[in-house]
C-alpha cells in the first residue's frame, strides 16, 4: 500500500515543479525561471496590494525575494534550500516544511533578515504541465513584515535601475 502511495505522489505535478523550484533555489537550474514559471503566472505579495501577472513581473519578484529573504546568517554549513542561488550559511533561508498535494504545495519558511526572525508560506500553484501559476507569500511577524518591505522596495529599486 505504501509503494502505491508513493508511486500516486510522484505522479502529481507539483512534485516535479517543486523539484525544479529547490533546483532554482540552489543555483542548479540553468534555465532559471522560465523552466518553472507559467507565462500567466500571477504573483502575490505580502508587500504589494494587488496581484502580480505575468512571468517576467512573477520572476522579478522573487529574484528580489531571492535576495532580500537570503538571511543574514553568518557561514558553516550550506542551508538544504536556500534563496540565494550560491547559497548562504547557518541562519539563512531554508523551508522547514513542505504540505504537498495535487497541484498545490504550502512552504513553510524561516530566516533572519538584519537580526530579525522572518516566518512566512509560500503556496504554490501548478498547472498539470508543472509550471507555476500562482505564487503567494506570506510572512509573519508584523516587524518581519515591515523590514522585508523596505528591502524589498530597495531590491526592486536597484534591479529596475
Amino acid at each position: 500500500m505504501e509503494a502505491t502511495l508513493t508511486e500516486s505522489r510522484q505522479q502529481e505535478p507539483i512534485v516535479e515543479c517543486l523539484e525544479r523550484w529547490h533546483r532554482w533555489l540552489r543555483g542548479d537550474l540553468s534555465e532559471g525561471l522560465d523552466a518553472v514559471l507559467h507565462e500567466n503566472c500571477v504573483f502575490l505579495s505580502p508587500i504589494v496590494f494587488t496581484p502580480q501577472e505575468g512571468r517576467e513581473i512573477t520572476s522579478l519578484y522573487l529574484n528580489a525575494a531571492a535576495g532580500t529573504l537570503a538571511g543574514s546568517g553568518a557561514g558553516g554549513e550550506e542551508a538544504q534550500s536556500s534563496a540565494a542561488p550560491s547559497g548562504t550559511g547557518a541562519g539563512a533561508f531554508r523551508y522547514v516544511k513542505e504540505i504537498v498535494g495535487g497541484n498545490q504545495a504550502a512552504l513553510e519558511f524561516e530566516t533572519t533578515v538584519e537580526g530579525k526572525y522572518v516566518n512566512g508560506v509560500d503556496i504554490i500553484t501548478c498547472d498539470d504541465d508543472s509550471m507555476i501559476t500562482e505564487f503567494k507569500v506570506m510572512i509573519r511577524p508584523l516587524q518581519a513584515v515591515n523590514l522585508v518591505h523596505a528591502q524589498m522596495r530597495a531590491m526592486l529599486e536597484s534591479m529596475q535601475g
